[in-house]
This record gives C-alpha cells, structure tokens and sequence, in this order.
C-alpha cells in the first residue's frame, strides 16, 4: 500500500464503506491522511447549575439525589432522576432507551454529568447526559477528541481506524518541504505534524504540527499566485478601450450618487482596461458597499466599446438575480444592452440557442455559474471577465479563453473585507481596490447580543416582522445532530420553528450537504416570499439578495469568527427598511462576549476584521469556526496571520533563489 492506493485497499473496507469514503471525497490514502479533523472536541471545565441554564451544553459536577426511574411512553423507555450541586441549586436529567442506568447509578452518588440543556425556566433539563466519575473526568479534560466533517454511512471512529491501519503500515505523505527551509521556522517532519492533527496527545502538541501543516498549505498557495501574477504580468492590453459619454451619462442619470469610493474604483478600473497590461484586480468592498453597480458600468463599457464581457456568480439563483437587474437597468435607461443568461440547470436547447447568441456577438454581456467559461461556449471578443472570490480566475481558466481568441481583464469581487496587510499577502497577484463607504440610503442595522432565554422573545419579534411583511434568517452552526455535536441545528431548529410559529409562516431549512437544485428552489422561494422564515447554515454567505429580508438571528454565535458573523449578517439591511441582528451567545463568558460586542457596536467590516485579528491568538482554532470564502484546507487566515506572514517570506526567498537561478541559466 502507499499514498495512492485505493481506499478500498484498507483492510476492514468493502465497497460499500469506500463509496461513504467517496462521498466525503477521499478515493486514496493521501486523500483519507489530508482529510484533517475540521476541530476538536475538549472536555470543558464543569460549571454551576445556575452557570449550565445559560448555555446549550455544560458539564456539571453534581449529588444524585434520588435513584433514576424508569416509565414507559409509547415505545419510548424514559429514566429520570434529579441532581445537586455545592450550591444548592437542582437540575433534572433524563435518558432515553437506557434503562440499565437505573442499576448503575445510585442515590448519593457524585458525578460529571455533561450533555445538552433543554426547555425554559423551571422546565430546564439535561437530556441524554453522559455520566462520568469526576478523576476520570479531569483526566478527559487533558484530552482531544477529532472532530470530522461526517456523512451518516461514515462516523468518527471509522475514520480514525483506518487512518490509524494505514499509518500501521508506514504509509505517510512524503515530506515535500526542503531541509533548509523547515529548519529556518522551525517546522516539525511532515509524518509527525500529521500523525499528530489526527491523533493529538495535547494541546500543547498539536499546535506545532497543526503550524507546520497550516504553513505548507499558505507557502504553497503563495508560490503559485506571485507565478500566477508573473505569467499574468506579461500579458499586454490587446484591447482598444476608450472611456465613453454613454457611461458618464448613465451614472449621471442614476438616482442616487455614487459614493466617493465607488467612483474612485471605477476609474482605477478604466485605468487598467485602457492601459499596456491586462488588468489583473480585486474589488474589496464591504457587504453593501455597491460593488454589482461597479461591474454593470465596467460591462457596460466594454459593450460600447464592441467588446463582451462576463459575470461569473457563486449560485444559479444569484445569476438569475443579476441578469433580471441588468437587462431592468438596460430597458429602464434605453442602454441597448442585451445581456445573456447561461446556467446548468438550463435545458440542452436552451444552453445551445445561448451559445449561437454569444458566439455570433448578438449579446454584449453574459451572467450565469461557472458554465460561462467552459468549453462549448465561444465568444465573439471577450474582454472582460468579473468573478467573485470564490471563483479566484486561474491561469489555466485564463489560458483556456485566450485559445479562443485573447487573454481578457479579470475583476475579481470580493464581500470579505480582510486588513490590508493579509490582503496584499493572499491576493499576491492582483491589484487591490477598497469600497470602504456605504450608500447614503442605507440604514444601519441594529444588533443585539443575547443569551439563551432571549429566545422566546426573539421568536415573538420574528414572528411581527413577519406579520408587518418582512421574512427572517436564523443561522445556525451544523446540519443535524451528529458525533460529538455541539450547537443548534437546522433541521431540528427547523421543525422546532414549525411548531411554534403559526401555519401561514412558512419555514424551511437550507444547508450544503443538500442537492444543487434543491438549495436553488430553496432560495428562489424565499426570494418571492414564499418563505418567510429561513433556517440555514452558513451556506447563505453569499446567497440572494433579499431587500425584505430584515431579521438574522445566529445561534451559538461564539462559534463563528467576527469577519463570518460580519458577512452572515450582511444577507439583510439590503432594502430600505430597519434591519436586526440577534447574535445569540450560548455561553455568556467573559471572552465571548467581548468579541461579540466588537460586532455589537460597529457595522463597519473593516474595522471588525482588523478587530478580529487582534483578539486571535495561535489556539484559537479550537471551536472558531473558520474564516469565510477564503477557505484553507486548515489554515484561517486570522487566527494564523502570523504562519501566513512567515509562509509568504519563505515563498518569497524560494521565487528569488528560482529567479537568480533562472538569470545563471542566461548568463
């Protein structure tokens, strides 16, 4: 066996477990080594019973007070008891289908009891709690328990078998990072640092090899964008760009101004696409910044100029919404411009009456998925191309379309507001422009951090926004209850919602693991209101644009960075009226609530990103959830500012050694 057999050359896995593999795309052994645990479970310090009522999950020392009994409901079998804390105060447990715990655990008896908090008031109780003697609960808080991204045929325990039967055989990915460079940062051996993220002794030990990992991965990704940027620099402008009076007349003629720094985006656009170099640049702007109106007008030059130009969108329903706004502002202002709209859901003589029509130069600009650059379509003149961060424009994507006539601009749009000094690190090869201000007619929205027994008043609220017109996001942090789950889910929270709201309050659930078409139907419903309450995960980051949309309300909102929350909050204060943001704090602790007040008191995505760098610190991968689109296999580009400054002056020495290499070969 090595690195590149088959997952199915494991012993213990047939064919039916190698496609649960698949399915979390691991094929090979180096895909089952390279599949690192996304966090780690840790055994927290157990809490008062009056400190566990404010939080989802707790684990509290306590007194059996009663032996637990056990009755029959339906075909459930339910054992109940009650403890006590030093304090005093008393907290009901119970267990579903586990009646043996009536003979095990006895009155008097004292225990860690650590599991999910449920119900309000008086009514709060734990549910399904493990019980634990507490030295052995002390020895488990030393411990780290991985934590995978599942599919319901594959758990954590398969995963950590047949990581541990491989590495039994001495089958590690080869170490590809050079001597010279590990020992200049101090970089443990490759077989150490992933033996270790997948079966770590401590915390202490698994913050190096996690370190090494986290900067092979930024080393490797800036090599290859500062070559990207070399090749990219080498491209002459073969296109004759002029700016036009259209273009200064339609802006004129918009009802509303456009922000100081919209305009001054625009013109260092006009300036790449009429100088000596294809334009190469990102558009950094905030949530509600007025970035699509930026890329209208860049489309727009280009049409009247006889060029055609493309937006690449991250969702079909996305696309959709573009293109309808696009082809309005072309009627409403007598433009002449007739935009195409090109999906994968379109039917096989859609997509081909599309492709007669782009390739015969009947439409200027083109919007649609991904499905715009792939090989069938064939442009007249392309020569711009606008995509959003998670669509980073690749040499091999610039290539392909410069063999169907020439290398067009990239504009690259992002909503993630990042500080400067890692920007210019992790977009390596484009310029940068910052949309740093906010239309005038936009009101701020107003948030609010909250504990748990704010709920029920969050719902009453929810449900007259909702009755005013309105629909509501509720966010929360995973799909279903799995292995070691923490936090709300959404299809849970979903039939919850069900069952507190009134009939005519339509409420579903969105979240990533669903099929493409399903989350696009989702979405276009909750466009049209249809729905009007939407559970989902963060898969709504960058989502439709619903101006009616007024609430967010974030469950265990101390698991997600301050840059993520920023973003899952811009999804509503998109229309004219009030907006609210309810970040609901599980916790309560003193940490928690100090980041989330940075977010609390500023709606400005700069200043909370450069806020959320300062509060991170090297161990802070444990529960925060990774950073947005600009998402690493491990690596978070704010909790490991620090290893992405090094990787960057390690990859900056290696391209000067390779380019002093490359002027000897000359000389």
């Amino acid at each position: 066996m090595n690195t590149g057999s088959a997952i199915i050359e494991i012993k213990g896995i047939g064919e039916k477990t190698a496609q649960g593999f698949r399915r979390l795309g691991i094929d090979t052994v180096r895909d089952l080594l390279e599949f690192y645990p996304r966090s780690y479970e840790t055994y927290e310090a157990p809490v008062s019973i009056r400190q566990a009522m404010y939080r989802d999950r707790a684990a509290v020392l306590g007194v059996v007070m009663q032996n637990p009994v056990t009755r029959y409901v339906k075909r459930f079998q339910i054992t109940t008891t009650v403890i006590r804390d030093e304090e005093g105060s008393m907290l009901n447990l119970s267990w579903f289908n586990m009646p043996y715990l009536s003979k095990t655990i006895k009155a008097g008896s004292t225990y860690v009891f650590r599991g999910k908090l449920t119900g309000y008031g008086a009514g709060r109780k734990m549910e399904q709690p493990q019980v634990i003697k507490a030295p052995e609960y002390e020895h488990l808080r030393s411990t780290l328990q991985p934590v995978y991204p599942l599919t319901k045929s594959i758990t954590r325990r398969m995963i950590s078998d047949a990581v541990e039967k491989v590495m039994a055989e001495g089958v590690y990915p080869e170490e590809t990072l050079p001597d010279e460079l590990r020992a200049d940062y101090d970089l443990m051996p490759l077989q150490d640092a992933v033996r270790e993220v997948h079966f770590p002794h401590s915390k202490d030990s698994l913050i190096p090899a996690r370190r090494r990992l986290v900067f092979e991965e930024f080393y490797r990704f800036i090599v290859g964008v500062r070559r990207m940027k070399e090749t990219v620099e080498a491209e002459a402008n073969s296109f004759f760009i002029q700016d036009r009076e259209e273009a200064d007349d339609f802006i004129a003629r918009l009802p509303y101004e456009l922000t100081g720094a919209q305009k001054r985006v625009l013109q260092e656009i006009k300036g790449d696409m009429t100088g000596p170099s294809v334009m190469n640049r990102l558009v950094q702007g905030d949530v509600g910044s007025g970035k699509t109106i930026v890329a209208f007008i860049a489309m727009y030059l280009c049409a009247l100029n006889g060029y055609q130009s493309v937006l690449m969108a991250p969702t079909e329903v996305l696309a959709v919404q573009h293109y309808e706004n696009f082809k309005k502002l072309s009627e409403e202002y007598g433009l002449g411009i007739t935009p195409e709209l090109l999906t994968g859901s379109m039917t096989a003589k859609e997509k081909r009456e599309a492709y007669e029509r782009i390739g015969t130069h009947q439409v200027d600009m083109v919007i649609g998925t991904h499905a715009v650059i792939q090989e069938k379509v064939h442009y007249d003149d392309l020569a711009l191309v606008i995509t959003d961060e998670q669509h980073r424009f690749g040499v091999n994507q610039r290539k392909a379309l410069s063999e169907k006539g020439r290398s067009p601009h990239v504009l690259v749009m992002s909503a993630t507001p990042i500080p400067r000094t890692l920007a210019m690190i992790i977009y390596g090869d484009l310029d940068i422009s910052v949309m740093n201000e906010m239309p005038k007619n936009r009101q701020a929205i107003k948030n609010a951090v909250v504990d748990i027994d704010y709920r029920k008043k969050a719902y009453a609220f929810i449900k007259k926004q909702v009755e005013m017109g309105h629909q509501a996001y509720v966010i929360c942090p995973m799909v279903e209850e799995s292995e070691a789950s923490e936090g709300e889910n959404v299809i849970d929270y979903a039939k919850r919602l069900r069952q507190i709201f009134p009939d005519e309050i339509r409420v579903e659930y969105l979240h990533g693991k669903m099929k493409n078409d399903e989350k696009e139907a989702i979405m276009a419903a909750f466009g049209r209101n249809e729905i009007q309450v939407l559970v989902s995960t963060t898969v709504i980051e960058v989502g439709i644009d619903v101006p009616n949309a007024t609430v967010i309300m974030i469950e265990n909102a101390e698991r997600f960075g301050l840059a993520q929350l920023h973003q899952l909050r811009g999804r509503v204060g998109r229309g004219k009226d009030q907006s609210y943001c309810i970040l609901v704090d599980t916790t309560m602790s003193e940490e928690s609530k100090k980041r989330l007040d940075v977010l609390k008191d500023s709606n400005d995505g700069f200043f909370i990103a450069g806020e959320d760098l300062k509060m991170r610190g090297p161990g802070d991968f444990f529960g925060l959830r990774q950073s947005g689109d600009l998402s690493f296999r491990l690596g978070d580009i704010y909790t490991d500012s620090a290893i992405l400054k090094q990787a960057e002056e390690a990859a900056e020495k290696t391209l000067a050694a390779e380019g002093a290499r490359g002027i000897q070969a000359i000389l």
